[in-house]
């Protein structure tokens, strides 16, 4: 099983666009490409998605040669693979981990998700997220409210996942 990125935090952002990876997301980079060895860059692929999208979403390339094998399973030419592929192969870039444990991020990307002087850093399992911290916060807020509409105060969101088969 793949290595899960866990956690959150925000660093700054530098003019250049440089911000610091959290060191436990550069282990599971580091970890899940497999052209990686000690001395080389560890390479990601960030997907910038649609103008509605106002984060990036980093992938390891394990995570991303999974979804490559999946992509693969679908129908070629249905309306589903093309909306996949455009997504994970149009609208994304590959990049690289510098020595010092940062990312680049161009300005043209910086600019559609409104990243300023800081990086809000989120997990999602196999994948993290990068946000601007006040667009990140807005939405959370948006959804905690929406849960509150929707499950009791006391809800725990594990009884959500579904049992593990037996064996």
């Amino acid at each position: 099983m793949a290595r899960r990125f866990r956690g959150s935090d925000t660093f700054k952002v530098d003019a250049k666009g440089r911000v610091s990876i959290p060191a436990p997301f550069r282990r599971v980079i580091e970890a899940s490409d497999p052209d990686w060895t000690e001395g080389l860059r560890p390479n990601i692929v960030i997907v910038y998605g649609p103008e509605s999208q106002d984060w990036l979403d980093v992938f390891s390339m394990e995570a991303i040669h999974e979804m490559d094998e999946q992509i693969g399973l679908m129908q070629r030419g249905s309306p589903e693979r093309l909306m996949i592929e455009e997504l994970m192969y149009g609208q994304s870039f590959e990049a690289q981990i510098d020595d010092d444990g940062r990312l680049t991020i161009p300005q043209k990307y910086r600019d559609k998700i409104g990243l300023k002087n800081e990086a809000f850093f989120i997990s999602a399992g196999d994948y993290f997220r990068i946000w601007n911290p006040e667009a990140y916060e807005a939405k959370a807020a948006r959804r905690s409210a929406k849960r509150a509409d929707q499950y009791p105060e006391d809800f725990d969101p594990r009884s959500l996942l579904p049992s593990l088969p037996k064996g």
